[in-house]
C-alpha cells in the first residue's frame, strides 16, 4: 500500500514536494516511480528510482526540474519539482514494483493519487 502526501495548489515558479510512504518495507529489486496524468490523456512516466540503489531514470520531459528520490528507513519516496510551470498541473501518482520500465502497467502498486494545480 502506498499512500501519498503533498502537492495541491501552487504558484508557477515554486517548488514542491510530493511524498509516497509504503506500508512495509520494499524489496530492494523494487523500482519506485513517479507518473503524472492529465484529462484525457494517458499516464505519462515522470521518474523512477531503485529502492535498493540510488540509480534514477528520467523522462526527458523532467530531466531538469524533477527529483527523485528515497529514503529507506522511512519506507517513503519523494519527488521534488523545481519552479513549477502551468505544464506540470496534473495528477500525480506514484508506483512501486519489481521491474525497471517507465511504463504504468509494469507497476503492481500504486498511491493514491495527489492533484498539483499551477497557476500562472
Amino acid at each position: 500500500q502506498l499512500i501519498q502526501s503533498g502537492g495541491g495548489a501552487v504558484q508557477a515558479g515554486d517548488s514542491l514536494e510530493l511524498s509516497c510512504a509504503a506500508a512495509g518495507s520494499p524489496k530492494r529489486t523494487y523500482g519506485m516511480a513517479w507518473f503524472r496524468q492529465v484529462p484525457g490523456k494517458e499516464r505519462e512516466f515522470v521518474a523512477r528510482i531503485e529502492w535498493g540503489g540510488d540509480n534514477a531514470r528520467y523522462a526527458d520531459s523532467a530531466k531538469d526540474r524533477f527529483i527523485i528520490s528515497r529514503d529507506v528507513a522511512r519506507n517513503t519516496g519523494y519527488l521534488r519539482i523545481i519552479k513549477v510551470t502551468v505544464e506540470d498541473t496534473a495528477v500525480y501518482f506514484c508506483a512501486a514494483g519489481d521491474t525497471d520500465q517507465p511504463t504504468a502497467s509494469a507497476y503492481s502498486f500504486w498511491g493514491q493519487g495527489t492533484q498539483v494545480t499551477v497557476s500562472s
